[in-house]
């Protein structure tokens, strides 16, 4: 007996709890942590040390003082709290201009600001109903006969018992609303977890089902002993007004505001006086206690309801992670990823951009492409993004912000109409090199063989396979790269555009021993000491040896001048793609035994060399 007694005192828990929109706060002596099963039927945690000053610690030592804390600070904790579980369903919203102007001049946060308002007219309308209407109702009592004497004992119960009635109602009242009978069975899973934690059982759904829904230190005890103790205090504080120091002796009105006054004044009285009640009542099990905890309990009746197995899995959450914060100050704190608005979410995005120097575009297409909303749309879309969704985009975004292109953090691009997967194997594909595409496409005959050398991705050799291959031509396909990792890359393109590439490993064309009729060729192009200068998402992660074009960026074309002739068919043309400024070198390059031709990408930068073998004279 005596260790099963030391058992539960050691399962003595100071954590409490508070039910919120589809789950459930607990807190501890040192943070508090709020489960919430979002959208997705997933449970999400967010968690926040409770920054107690010495002053505050000092306070919480006070009889009575103490309660009246806690009561203000749980009011205001609790209100934050159902905002962010709200958060986890919906948009918080864009911020408007006003909102910005009050951030901006006025260091105010205006939905902060709102939130408090909105507590205190709650609180505004909790005075209306437990204070005011109970005095009116009592005043029309003495005003309906002469058997009830105004501001007599008699007078002040009637005001509390009518009280009473009016709290008893309300629950009753919103238990009609489905919303809240749902946010009664998560506060049943509140008081089952904590049950089976205090009875030394495993916390598991099963073993909290079996546990009781009723528990000593419930809010709803804490209002029900509120409202007993107003009884109490009012009553005698009206008395002694009364009949001792002759308060109420003026005209109607001026009475009526001396004793909302009065009552206003003792409310912390009441509040501190029940706060230490319901400590000592949860402190001792003792059936003496039974008939004042009885009606508490039976109004817990009405505030919980059994909850499901799920319910108890959040509620569960919750505690564990409460209960790990308060045993370990190094645990750190958690977020909840909120559902967030297309619109609202590409807006911030653009504005972490922008501070990190990224174009508001790469923001613009991460969005975009990962939910199937088009940029121009983007800006007005309501659509709502899961927290799953959310998350996903936050883990991206990072890796762009981080410094990784955009590309590569997609994880593929659109290259000439095919989905080209990006990584770090081979370069990104440019736009420029559609244009050598475009011209490849068009100079292959039914029959023909074409040879795409420093292939990379092998966007070239795909596109060129799928487009010749709508246009009816029989047209053979061969790719080749000196990188092992970006011949895989390639090849894993061309399976997944079905795309029929013959592949070779070689330098160029020092391990090839056919001809084409047509070769294309993207080469390294930037010159040695330009590397250095390049962005830093390019330099860092694309591949330096398919950039590298030696001293002056022309080391590849020197190469193909000696090696693309015999490797060419008679009147073989070869496409070759250069850097900004390379195109009439490279093309007097090839002069002296090809037809060159030189043509411009869409910035007017000299991009395309075309080089058409000169037939032998016979």
């Amino acid at each position: 007996m005596g260790k099963e007694k030391k058992k539960k005192k050691e399962n003595r828990t100071y954590i409490g709890g508070q039910a919120v929109l589809e789950g459930v706060m607990m807190r501890g002596r040192t943070a508090y942590a709020t489960a919430v099963r979002d959208p997705e039927g997933n449970i999400q945690i967010e968690s926040r040390r409770l920054n107690t000053s010495e002053g505050m610690k000092r306070v919480a030592k006070i009889p009575v003082v103490r309660g009246v804390v806690n009561f203000v600070s749980s009011l205001v904790t609790g209100s934050k709290i159902l905002m962010r579980s709200a958060a986890v369903y919906g948009d918080e919203g864009e911020p408007t201009r006003f909102e910005k102007w009050c951030k901006e001049k006025l260091h105010i946060d205006l939905m902060a600001f709102i939130s408090f308002i909105a507590t205190l007219l709650g609180v505004v309308l909790a005075v209306g109903l437990f204070i005011v209407l109970p005095i009116v109702f009592a005043d029309l009592l003495v005003d309906s006969g002469s058997w009830l004497r105004r501001y007599s004992i008699g007078y002040n119960l009637i005001q509390g018992g009518f009280r009473l009635v009016i709290f008893i109602l309300y629950i009753v009242a919103i238990t009609a609303m489905r919303d809240i009978r749902r946010v009664f069975m998560y506060h049943g899973a509140e008081h089952k977890t904590i049950t089976c934690f205090e009875k030394g059982m495993e916390l598991t759904p099963e073993n909290a089902k079996k546990c009781s829904r009723i528990h000593d230190r419930c809010g709803t005890t804490f209002l029900f002993l509120v409202m007993a103790v107003s009884i109490v205090v009012f009553s005698v504080v009206n008395w002694v007004c009364d009949e001792y120091l002759d308060f109420f002796v003026y005209g109607r009105v001026v009475n009526f505001l001396i004793q909302f006054a009065v009552k206003i004044l003792f409310l912390p009285v009441v509040a501190g006086l029940s706060y230490e009640v319901l400590k000592l009542l949860a402190k001792t099990q003792s059936k003496i206690f039974l008939p004042i905890k009885a009606p508490g309990f039976a109004l817990q009746k009405l505030t919980t309801r059994e909850p499901t197995e799920d319910m108890l899995e959040v509620a569960i959450a919750a505690f564990k992670k409460a209960y790990e914060m308060d045993a370990d100050p190094a645990v750190p704190e958690t977020d909840f990823t909120v559902s967030k608005s297309v619109k609202h979410y590409t807006e911030e995005l653009k504005t972490l951009f922008a501070e990190k120097g990224i174009d508001e575009s790469d923001a613009e297409w991460l969005v975009s492409l990962k939910t199937g909303v088009p940029r121009s749309g983007l800006s007005s879309s309501d659509e709502m993004l899961v927290p799953s969704k959310v998350r996903e985009l936050d883990r991206l975004s990072g890796e762009r912000m981080r410094g990784k292109p955009l590309w590569y953090v997609l994880g593929g691009t659109n290259f000439y109409g095919y989905e080209i997967k990006t990584d770090g194997r081979a370069l990104i594909p440019r736009p420029e090199t559609e244009l050598l595409t475009e011209k490849v496409v068009a100079a292959l005959k039914d029959g023909d063989s074409v040879l795409d050398l420093c292939t990379g991705s092998g966007c070239i050799a795909v596109a060129v396979a799928k487009e010749t291959e709508k246009q009816g031509k029989h047209v053979r396909v061969f790719a080749s790269d000196v990188s092992a990792d970006a011949l895989s890359l390639a090849r894993e393109n061309a399976d997944a555009n079905g795309a029929p590439v013959t592949f070779y490993e070689s330098d160029l064309l020092s391990d090839i021993a056919e001809k084409f009729d047509v070769i294309a060729c993207n080469p390294p192009y930037i010159r040695h000491e330009d590397i250095a200068a390049l962005q830093r998402e390019i330099r860092e992660y694309e591949p330096l040896s398919a950039l590298d074009g030696g001293a002056d960026g022309l080391d590849f074309y020197r190469r193909l001048r000696v090696e693309a002739p015999a490797h060419l068919c008679e009147g073989g043309t070869l496409f070759m793609e250069c850097g900004a400024g390379q195109g009439g070198a490279v093309a007097e390059m090839f002069a002296d035994a090809f037809d060159t031709e030189v043509f411009r990408d869409y910035d007017g930068n000299d991009r395309i060399v075309v080089a058409k073998l000169r037939r032998a004279q016979a």
